[in-house]
């Protein structure tokens, strides 16, 4: 199986929520098509779209995020996928080394795709692919310094969604209608 079939069956699992969704996972689709290089070459943005993994810790109606030290917004965790890597082990990857904790995939599917312009220096699109993990909101990870300033559980409602990713009210709203994943 090619990389680009790969990451379309990934695409394929998920059920879009809204006509925003809808146009992402299109353009995901037409993307993953017609591109050469679909992960980070060179940081930070060669090539200027490539795939991220976004993996939104949740537990009974919280969701964990971190103050992301290089675009100064509260974050879910998450990370370009390396080259060759299935997005699914971006998530464990990326869950060890910044939560210092081992991935409890909620559902082993993505539940939700974006496709937003990053802030920064250098601005770029992420294609990202959003997995939920299970933690537990009474508690939070060991996560890495260098890359958080804080890390603090939020219920769904409560979150920071004027200094966050675009998508995150949206993402949230998704989850509480999967009761399965709420």
């Amino acid at each position: 199986m090619s990389y680009a079939s790969l990451i379309t069956s990934e695409l394929r699992l998920i059920r879009p929520i809204d006509l925003l969704e809808t146009d992402h996972l299109d353009r995901a689709h037409h993307w993953v098509r017609s591109a050469r290089d679909l992960c980070r070459i060179r940081p930070p943005a060669t090539p200027p779209m490539h795939l991220v993994s976004y993996f939104p810790v949740i537990d009974r109606g919280h969701i964990l995020l971190g103050d992301h030290i290089s675009s100064g917004l509260w974050l879910p965790p998450g990370g370009h996928v390396a080259q060759g890597e299935h997005p699914r082990d971006t998530v464990a990857r990326e869950c060890l080394e910044e939560l210092r904790m081992q991935a409890r995939f909620v559902h082993p599917a993505p539940v939700f795709v974006t496709i937003s312009e990053t802030v920064g220096a250098t601005p770029h699109e992420d294609v990202c692919l959003w997995y939920t993990l299970q933690g537990c909101a009474t508690r939070l990870p060991d996560y890495d310094p260098r890359e958080y300033r804080a890390m603090r559980w939020f219920r769904f409602n409560d979150a920071p969604f004027d200094d966050t990713d675009p998508n995150l009210e949206r993402f949230v709203g998704k989850l509480s209608g999967l009761p399965a994943l709420a």
